[in-house]
C-alpha cells in the first residue's frame, strides 16, 4: 500500500489564502470558489496518487434531473426524476487503441488472456468471458495480433492509435479497469474471477454508473438535450446527420464528411473536436478538405466525444423500467439483468441517440463497430 504523507496546516492554509485572493489553482474543482471541498481534494491527491489530469476530469456532486426533460424519446427515459451524486472523476476521452493494446499486451505477459481464433477471452475461461475482437476475429478491429505482440492498425494509410478502441466488450472493459486500478496501486473493482462488479463500489478505476454517466455528460448544464445545449453539428460531434431532426442542424448529411473512408469503423480521434482549425496534413483523414473548423465538442467538465463516436459501456445493468424504481442517491442500476447500459450514440447513429438522455442496453459479451467505453475514478 502506498504511504501516506503528512499535510502541513500551513500548506493548506496557503492554498487557501491563495485562491481566496483569486488565484485560479486553489479552486481544483472549477466552482468559482474556494471551499472546503477543494482542501478534502488536495488531501485526497496528497495523501494517495491523484488521477493523472491528462486523463481524467473531477465531476462535483450535486443533484440533477435525471431523463428526457424533453418528451421525445423512449418510456425507457422517463420519469424524469431528481439524482444525487458524490463526487468523482471521469475520464476526459474514450479509451483509445493504443491504451487496450498496452493493456493487452501487459495481461498476454502476465497470463491473464488468451486468444482464440483471434479473439481475446479470460485466461482459463474457455470462450465464457470475451474481451475483445482482433483484426483476425473481426475486420471492424483496429487491433491485430501476430501470435506473440498486440499492435494498432493502420486504417488507409491512417494511424489508429488515438482512435477509440471498438469490439470491445462490457467484460473487456471491466478487465481493462481491473488493469487500471493495479497501476494506480488502488482497489480493484472487478472481481477477477467473475468480473462482476463489486459493491459498495470501490476506489478503483471503473465503468461509471448510468447516473454519472448522464450527470457528467450534462456537463454542469440543466435540461440540455446534448452535452453542450440544444443542438448539434458535424463540427462538434462524430454521427451520422439526418434531415429529419430539427435539432440536427449540420449542413452536411449522412456520416461525418472527414471519417467515411468506406471501411468500417468511421470512428474519429477522441477529443478532436475542440474548437480548434485542424488540418489534414496532421491527421491524414479520407475525406477531401484539406482543413477543418470544429466547434468546442467539449461539455462544461472537460470531457469530450460524451456524444457520438463510440457508444459507452456503463457499469450498470439495464432495465428499461429502472427510472420508476432509482434510487435518489447514487443509484447503481438494477442487481441483475440479461443486458448491460450503452450510453452516448455513435459515429453509425443519428443525433437522436446523441442526447444525453438517450439509453440502450446490450449483452456483456457484445461487441461491435460502434461499441467502445471510458472510466471513472472515485473521489
Amino acid at each position: 500500500m502506498r504511504g501516506k504523507r503528512v499535510v502541513s496546516t500551513g500548506v493548506l492554509v496557503c492554498l487557501w489564502v491563495c485562491g481566496v485572493r483569486g488565484a485560479n489553482p486553489a479552486d481544483i474543482n472549477n466552482d468559482g470558489i474556494v471551499d472546503m471541498l477543494d482542501v478534502a481534494i488536495v488531501c485526497d491527491n496528497w495523501l494517495w496518487e491523484a488521477p493523472d489530469p491528462c486523463e481524467f476530469a473531477f465531476i462535483p456532486g450535486g443533484t440533477f434531473q435525471m431523463g428526457d426533460s424533453f418528451s421525445e424519446g423512449g418510456s425507457n427515459e422517463r420519469p424524469v426524476h431528481t439524482v444525487t451524486l458524490d463526487s468523482f472523476y471521469m475520464g476526459k476521452y474514450e479509451i483509445t487503441n493504443q491504451q487496450y493494446c498496452d493493456y493487452l499486451n501487459s495481461a498476454r505477459s502476465q497470463g491473464l488472456i488468451a486468444v482464440i481464433n483471434g479473439r481475446v477471452y479470460q485466461a482459463g475461461s474457455g470462450t465464457s468471458y470475451a474481451y475483445c475482437d482482433t483484426s483476425t476475429s473481426s475486420s471492424w478491429s483496429q487491433i491485430a495480433y501476430d501470435g506473440s505482440v498486440f499492435s494498432v492498425r493502420t486504417k488507409g494509410g491512417r494511424s489508429m492509435v488515438n482512435d477509440p478502441m471498438v469490439c470491445v466488450t462490457w467484460y473487456g472493459a471491466a478487465a481493462y479497469c481491473n488493469w487500471r486500478s493495479g497501476q494506480l496501486g488502488k482497489q480493484l473493482c472487478y472481481d477477477s474471477s467473475t468480473l462482476l462488479p463489486i459493491y459498495p463500489l470501490r476506489n478503483g478505476v471503473r465503468l461509471a454508473t448510468e447516473a454519472e454517466w448522464e450527470y457528467a455528460a450534462r456537463g454542469g448544464l440543466t435540461g440540455k438535450r446534448f452535452p453542450w445545449g440544444n443542438d448539434i453539428y458535424h463540427t462538434q460531434a462524430n454521427y451520422d446527420s439526418s434531415s429529419s431532426l430539427s435539432y440536427d442542424k449540420g449542413p452536411t448529411r449522412g456520416y461525418h464528411p472527414l471519417w467515411n473512408d468506406g471501411v468500417y469503423p468511421y470512428t474519429s480521434p477522441v477529443g478532436f473536436f475542440d474548437g480548434a482549425l485542424k488540418y489534414k496534413s496532421a491527421y491524414n483523414w479520407p475525406g477531401s478538405a484539406t482543413s477543418y473548423q470544429t466547434t468546442n465538442g467539449g461539455n462544461g467538465y472537460g470531457l469530450y466525444d460524451m456524444a457520438g463516436n463510440v457508444w459507452e459501456w456503463c457499469n450498470d445493468w439495464y432495465s428499461s423500467s429502472y427510472y420508476s424504481s432509482s434510487p435518489s442517491s447514487n443509484p447503481t442500476g438494477p442487481s441483475s439483468g440479461s443486458s448491460r447500459v450503452l450510453r452516448g450514440g455513435y459515429w453509425d447513429g443519428i443525433a437522436y441517440g446523441c442526447r444525453v438522455a438517450y439509453r440502450g442496453g446490450g449483452g456483456p459479451d457484445g461487441r461491435g463497430s460502434y461499441i467502445g467505453f471510458r472510466v471513472a475514478l472515485d473521489l
